[in-house]
């Protein structure tokens, strides 16, 4: 008889300042049932790494080809990188791990894991919260030890299943995403309001790092508002951007921004509702992360059919500046959408994309 395994979610996101709080005092809580795979599998359930039988991995259900590892260098020149303990789990062929959570319908939530491949270049996570399930590509890493994901989804009902599941078929069966450690956080939606019919413009809503990850947290490309691990905004590129916190990073204000790491593939977008023909200001904030992202950097941003070249000179200092530019409204809905102009790599790692950092859009009527 299978045994369902379920948490409860306590985390609340009550202002800016309650979030940070809470980044900084979260409980264990946030992880799921053995979230970082520290709880050792029985050694009768494991055939030299791999897991025998549906309950073999603890509060976990697991179908297919999944390994239960350590961290550190492998036979055959490979580097598994676990920095949340020591073990980890990888998914094999059309193989994947499931846990049940409750959660409160109709409420705002992210998955949050730290994920890396290990074989092929073309590795994928699929990520499923029923009904809501999307594909994360692993192709592009974006940090050495592992990449920590955020992907968003709304609760339908007070009990859902998380599952991780690896969609590809490689010639070695073993190959596939490995997983560090998940949790999961709960947001409050951001409104508009009547200074600013921006949603979450200062982004103090978001997956602040739950893990110990000094690198941000990555948003997948492709997520919905509705849907989206960053409350308000939709990520449109075709590549991730970056969600940082003012604790491993220099941030304009407040404890959250935007770093745009792909370049013209790095997009984020918001919808807002205005009224035809009247002129509104837009302002925000431009800078750099204070990571050794060095070099001549370009945000442009765009509302309705107005646009705005922002060039900004990084030394890797963690300076800004605030921007602005006036347009005006074609129809009740305006889109207002920003991007990096150029790639960028950090000075002293070439394999690490970085980029500029926008914070702080505020949009605004004229009188």
């Amino acid at each position: 008889m299978s045994v369902t395994f379920i948490f409860t979610l306590s985390v609340a996101i009550l202002s800016a300042a309650s979030a940070f709080a809470a980044v900084q005092h979260r409980s264990p809580e946030v992880y799921l049932q053995n979230g970082n795979f520290e709880e050792k599998p029985d050694p009768r359930y494991l055939k030299k790494t791999r897991l025998i039988g549906k309950y073999a991995l603890p509060k976990w259900e697991i179908n297919g080809h999944v390994e239960y590892v350590s961290g550190g260098p492998q036979p055959g020149g490979v580097y598994f990188p676990v920095s949340d303990g020591v073990h980890a789990v990888r998914l094999g062929n059309e193989a994947s791990i499931s846990q049940t959570v409750r959660v409160k319908p109709g409420k705002w939530y992210a998955v949050i894991v730290r994920a890396s491949r290990t074989c092929a270049q073309d590795e994928m996570l699929r990520i499923s919260v029923p009904p809501h399930s999307g594909d994360v590509p692993l192709q592009t890493l974006y940090s050495l030890n592992g990449d920590v994901i955020a992907w968003g989804f709304r609760a339908i009902s007070s009990v859902t299943k998380v599952i991780f599941h690896n969609p590809g078929i490689q010639e070695d069966p073993s190959c596939g995403p490995l997983l560090d450690a998940v949790a999961i956080a709960r947001f409050n939606p951001p409104k508009p309001t009547r200074d600013n019919l921006v949603k979450n413009g200062g982004f103090e809503e978001g997956p602040f790092p739950i893990f110990n990850s000094s690198n941000g947290v990555l948003l997948p490309p492709k997520q919905e508002d509705l849907v989206s691990p960053l409350p308000g905004w939709m990520i449109e590129s075709i590549k991730a951007v970056k969600f940082i916190d003012s604790k491993h990073f220099s941030v304009p204000l407040g404890h959250g921004a935007i770093e745009l790491i792909a370049g013209r593939e790095s997009v984020i977008a918001q919808i807002l509702r205005t009224d035809p023909n009247k002129v509104y200001n837009m302002k925000f904030a431009v800078g750099d992360a204070k990571n050794a992202c060095h070099g001549s950097m370009m945000v442009e941003a765009f509302a309705a059919k107005d646009t705005l070249k922002v060039p900004f000179k990084s030394e890797g200092k963690g300076k800004f500046k605030t921007v602005s530019f006036k347009f005006r409204a074609i129809e009740n809905r305006t889109r207002i959408t920003f991007y990096s102009s150029f790639y960028h790599t950090r000075i002293h790692d070439y394999g690490s994309l970085c980029g500029p950092v926008i914070d702080q859009v505020i949009v605004s009527p004229v009188a």
